[in-house]
């Protein structure tokens, strides 16, 4: 397997069972490691106060993250999914390990993407 892929991989992460701070400081740490369809200024906001929020980002993978991806604090555990292709959510995983403790909850894999269903803990 390559360290380094010709072109960015994109995967889409959902996160639920959280707080809209601990989506934040999911979203704001995977954006320091990686490329992302949400900014800085792209704050999770709660839209009912009965139904479960989900949250949504598309993260660019190339490479070996950028920046410093440093273990952050949550408050909660926060559950998320990941689908991309396999290289792509590998490379997630391995990042997701560095900033939280990570418990499998399942995988699924298909034809050419996989998918990857976890619960983030602090570190």
């Amino acid at each position: 397997m390559d360290a380094e892929r010709p072109h960015p991989e994109s995967v889409s992460l959902e996160l639920s069972g959280c707080s809209k701070e601990d989506a934040r400081t999911v979203f704001d740490a995977l954006c320091a490691c990686y490329s992302s369809d949400r900014c800085a200024d792209d704050v999770p906001r709660e839209y009912h106060e009965v139904r479960p929020t989900v949250w949504l980002g598309t993260y660019e993978i190339s490479g070996d993250p950028r920046g410093a991806c440093d273990p952050v604090r949550l408050d909660a555990s926060v559950e998320a999914d990941a689908q991309g292709g396999y290289w792509a959510i590998g490379r997630l995983r391995t990042t997701l390990d560095s900033l939280f403790t990570v418990r499998d909850l399942s995988t699924a894999s298909g034809d050419q993407e996989s998918e990857l269903h976890v619960q983030l803990e602090s570190r």
